[in-house]
């Protein structure tokens, strides 16, 4: 069973200023950004990580530094984890967008969304699930069935990521709430994914450490679901 660990950026300029940023250049963290990815790096500090995939904007590429600082790792950049294209709306204050027709259907029947000179949301879907089953496939292989590793994207991406995971229609994508640099994690099996946390800011990481390899010869992986709920970490 792999573990990914979704990372949304820390808090940008853009996302203080109400301000839709997609793939505008040049936007990075703010002050408090930069706090809560130094929190997080000491926070992440006792996982160890097989691989730290991002998106190529600013914001991600600040979030992980710190991350990978005194790891023997190297960032893995993926065009497939950058933001959504949102076209004619790339820059434009949130609340002027609210007031235009598409917003409705951005938040009722988001699969139908194709922003204006843009990308279409099932499209960010498609792209941004294959990119991170694939890597989780080729990390297995090469690390075995317990690597844990680590993407860093966007709101949205990981939301749609998560219901997928979920298996939600992506019509139900917006009842997923990803807070800037939340962690949100999802197991693959051969099975089914499983949902372990979503859009945590703050709690134990404890459980994202696999038992020593001696204890997993003991007890076989499993796919199965455990009936009746989880016992939890000890």
């Amino acid at each position: 069973m792999t573990t990914v660990i979704l990372l949304r950026h820390g808090r940008s300029s853009a996302n203080a200023a109400g301000v839709l940023a997609g793939r505008a250049p040049g936007v990075g963290l703010d002050e408090t950004g930069r706090g809560q990815v130094w929190a997080l790096a000491q926070r992440l500090k006792p996982v160890s990580l097989a691989a730290v995939v991002s998106s190529p904007l600013e914001r991600c590429q600040q979030t992980v530094a710190p991350l990978v600082a005194g790891r023997e790792l190297t960032v893995t950049v993926d065009d497939e984890l950058v933001e959504i294209d949102y076209g004619e709306w790339t820059g434009r204050e949130l609340k002027t967008l609210s007031k235009e027709p598409l917003w409705k259907v951005v938040q009722q029947h988001p699969s139908a969304v194709v922003f204006p000179g843009g990308e279409g949301l099932a499209a960010m879907q498609a792209r941004a699930v294959a990119s991170v089953r694939g890597h989780d496939a080729r990390l297995a292989v090469k690390h075995g069935p317990t690597v844990v590793w680590l993407v860093c994207t966007h709101g949205d991406v990981i939301k749609s990521v998560l219901a997928d995971a979920l298996g939600l229609h992506l019509d139900s994508f917006q009842r997923i709430v990803v807070d800037p640099c939340s962690i949100s994690v999802v197991h693959y099996t051969e099975t089914r994914p499983f949902v372990s946390r979503m859009n945590d800011s703050g709690g134990d990481v404890n459980a994202l450490i696999p038992p020593p390899k001696q204890s997993q010869r003991k007890r076989p992986i499993s796919s199965d679901a455990v009936v009746g709920g989880s016992t939890g970490v000890c």
